[in-house]
């Protein structure tokens, strides 16, 4: 993007510095908001939420307020006045090390974020070939394997088309289906048919059975989670300061239309009891749809959520794996092996050894019998290793305002040190929320989940990083030139 040294009309005072941007690059507000909703919006997480019904709305508006809203306008802040994502954000306002914890959480998260997400992908292809396979631990494991494998081999090809696939995913396995989930649930209701779930306003909020009542909350955050990329767009408005918050509160309320609607639309169909986590999108859909005699539909908006899921799978599978070789080879956080790139300039070492990673990952899905339960728990480990990300950018955020008070921004949050006090206290007690058993998984051992959610979050978010940060040498560091090695 071409910038001249002259302040674009129209930009505020405070941003009188900002470098202008030619008026072909500009992005409307609402084009942001869409950008937005498109990235961070998905049916994916509907069953867990339709499994409170009505209460559902209050699980869902509670972490927009307090999570997403200032992880919004706090990143927004820091993106305009730092470049580099969040590993410079934390660098520049905590230290090099927490910078690196900080990028090393972001692409960890991956690996427990790809079996939940291949999960929920196994469930609905079981759906088109045999809806008994849902529940079987060996055919998720199978579809996690292959289907991560293959997109490695994608990836490492550098296949370009893969970003329009993901976009286009958008539409086709969310938006259409989500609508008419939505339609036909309405039409169901119309008919005369009773509400699986309650619908009056007793039931506004979740029932209270101790602190494990609360726990399906935490997945929340990570359907919120990634609004940190979106903020490096801020640049590209005309008027930051008015336009960033206007596109913040469109994108939230289009999000929360797209969470809300289809998880009590699956509440309205599938009874909680008989509610799977992975496979209850498409339970509703087959409901529905046998509702009204097309039961035929079933496998095709099966195979269009798989597409949706696909192509984002293989959008996110190498953005963060280079993200962090950028971070390592500058600084030798990781060692050789891990910073080679293959003749694509795809960082294939770091691929195959997640690979490896996530094939033993998956594996739990063979050996839990419950296959819900281990999507939820795996589910959970991916929300708390991404939540120490979002600890450090609140303190960074805090530290950088204080510390470096005239640092150009083309955006400055309202009220950032209470935000990032809301923020950073919501992330802390959904964090600590996290390892505790859920309600709805009470025949399980309270030991065992503890065991596996922390061991999984603290030791690949902590330790792992912790390690080789100890065990750098000099050597680690490459040379900037070397781009790309066969």
């Amino acid at each position: 993007m071409s910038t001249m040294d002259v302040p674009a009309e129209g930009v505020p005072a405070e941003a009188g510095a900002r470098r202008a941007i030619p008026a072909t690059h500009w992005i409307s507000w609402i084009a942001l908001a869409m950008m937005t909703t498109s990235s961070v919006a998905s049916l994916r997480a509907a069953p867990t939420m339709a499994v409170y019904g009505l209460a559902c709305v209050f699980l869902y508006v509670v972490p927009a307020i307090v999570f997403l809203l200032p992880t919004s306008l706090v990143s927004a802040e820091l993106a305009s006045g730092w470049k580099g994502g969040v590993y410079n954000w934390v660098s520049e306002g905590i230290s090099k090390p927490m910078g690196f914890l900080a990028v090393w959480c972001q692409f960890a998260m991956t690996i427990f974020y790809y079996p939940s997400l291949l999960g929920f992908v196994a469930s609905t292809l079981a759906y088109v070939i045999n809806p008994e396979l849902a529940s079987s631990g060996v055919w998720t494991a199978s579809v996690i394997v292959v289907v991560y494998w293959t997109g490695v081999w994608v990836s490492s090809r550098g296949t370009a088309g893969v970003a329009g696939l993901a976009s286009a995913g958008l539409v086709i396995g969310t938006l259409i289906p989500g609508a008419v989930l939505v339609i036909l649930g309405m039409v169901f209701l119309g008919q005369g048919n009773e509400s699986a779930a309650p619908m009056d306003s007793s039931h506004l909020l979740p029932a209270w059975a101790g602190l494990s009542s609360l726990v399906l909350i935490v997945n929340n955050f990570l359907s919120y989670s990634g609004m940190e990329m979106n903020a490096v767009h801020v640049g590209s408005l005309k008027n930051p300061a008015k336009e960033f918050p206007r596109a913040m509160f469109l994108a939230m309320g289009l999000v929360l239309v797209i969470f809300i609607l289809p998880a009590l639309a699956i509440a309205w169909i599938v009874p909680a009891d008989e509610l799977s986590l992975t496979a209850g999108v498409m339970q509703a859909f087959d409901a529905v749809f046998a509702n009204f005699g097309a039961q035929w539909l079933t496998p095709i908006f099966g195979i269009m959520l798989v597409a949706a899921s696909l192509g984002g799978m293989l959008t996110w599978l190498a953005g963060p794996s280079k993200g962090l070789l950028m971070i390592s080879r500058q600084e030798g956080y990781l060692p050789p092996f891990l910073q080679k790139l293959n003749k694509h300039g795809a960082p294939q070492n770091i691929l195959v050894t997640q690979g490896i990673v996530t094939t033993f990952i998956a594996l739990g899905y063979a050996l839990i019998p419950d296959v819900s339960s281990a999507y939820w728990m795996f589910s959970v480990i991916t929300t708390q290793v991404y939540l120490i990300v979002y600890l450090l950018m609140f303190i960074a955020a805090v530290r950088l305002r204080r510390n470096q008070p005239d640092h150009e921004r083309g955006y400055r949050a309202p009220m950032l040190v209470g935000l990032c006090g809301v923020g950073f206290a919501a992330s802390l007690a959904a964090l600590l929320i996290g390892f505790v058993p859920p309600a709805q998984f009470g025949g399980g051992s309270p030991g065992t989940y503890f065991l596996v959610v922390g061991g999984g979050a603290l030791g690949l978010g902590l330790l792992v990083p912790f390690l080789f940060y100890k065990l750098r040498k000099p050597s680690w560091k490459q040379p900037e030139t070397e781009e790309v090695s066969a």
